[in-house]
């Protein structure tokens, strides 16, 4: 049950953060947005024609669920690297974008490919967003949140070594995109609450590539060796893909079939 001091239901869009704050902000559509990298590579994968399974971090029935939807369990980037071999499919965005032969994939990662595995049951629609497809995202919701629907964002965020949320600047300039172009649909800036008002802001206030190239996130993939992924995921705008949890897989809107009438759920 949302507590009282994080109600955000006046607004039709909110906005907060990691997994705690996807559970206590409820609302019909809740965007996931994991730009370094969840993501981001599920825009890629979605793009290449690839069925995406979010799954939970390092949980070790990882693999029995590849095995049972007959799909490719991808490993984390820094695993990869240190395999030396790459024929092992990983959470890189940049190395995703030349596989081959795969159809479907199981792709964990700590952040935001878990908070939309959990969100999976939790009666909102689950739909992922970076700054590739910030637009396509706003444009696909527009029409729903016209029609009456409420949206949270969900900036994943990153964790502490103790495991608690580090929010990433990098996951609020995503969530800033998505609804900088979701209130210019709709041209009702009055429909986000304040905190949503704020990512727009932080968005506004960006100059990409250059600011995710030198923000700490961007700084450790490009020491690290990943800076292709860092500049994949500053793209803004240049992905059409919509990706909706349908199920346990994402898949693009755009192949899916048209709703039904919708019944309204009433939510706090």
């Amino acid at each position: 049950m949302t507590l009282p001091g994080h109600d955000q239901s006046t607004h039709r869009l909110r906005m907060e953060w990691g997994p705690t704050g996807a559970a206590e902000v409820p609302a019909d559509y809740a965007v996931v947005v994991d730009v370094l990298s969840f993501t981001t590579t599920l825009s890629v994968a979605l793009e290449r024609g690839i069925e995406v399974f979010p799954f939970r971090w390092k949980d070790s029935r990882a693999a029995e669920h590849a095995l049972r939807h007959g799909a490719t369990l991808a490993i984390g980037r820094f695993e990869a690297l240190s395999r030396g071999d790459a024929r092992h499919v990983s959470l890189s965005p940049a190395s995703l974008s030349e596989v081959e032969g795969i159809e479907r994939l199981v792709l964990p990662s700590p952040n935001g490919s878990t908070i939309a595995f959990a969100l999976a049951d939790s009666g909102a629609e689950v739909v992922g967003a970076c700054l590739r497809n910030a637009g396509a995202v706003a444009r696909w919701l527009a029409p729903r949140v016209a029609d009456g629907a409420s949206v949270v964002v969900v900036p994943a965020g990153e964790r502490w070594y103790d495991d608690t949320l580090r929010p990433a600047v990098e996951d609020l300039w995503g969530a800033g995109a998505v609804l900088a172009a979701l209130v210019g649909e709709l041209e009702s800036p009055a429909a986000a609450s304040p905190e949503a008002r704020m990512a727009v802001a932080a968005w506004r206030a960006t100059a990409m590539p250059a600011d995710l190239l030198n923000a700490a996130s961007g700084i450790e993939l490009a020491e690290a060796g990943f800076i292709a992924d860092v500049e994949i995921a500053a793209q803004h705008d240049v992905s059409e893909v919509v990706p909706v949890l349908v199920g346990e897989s994402f898949r693009d809107a755009a192949a899916l079939p048209p709703p039904g009438p919708r019944l309204r759920r009433v939510r706090s």
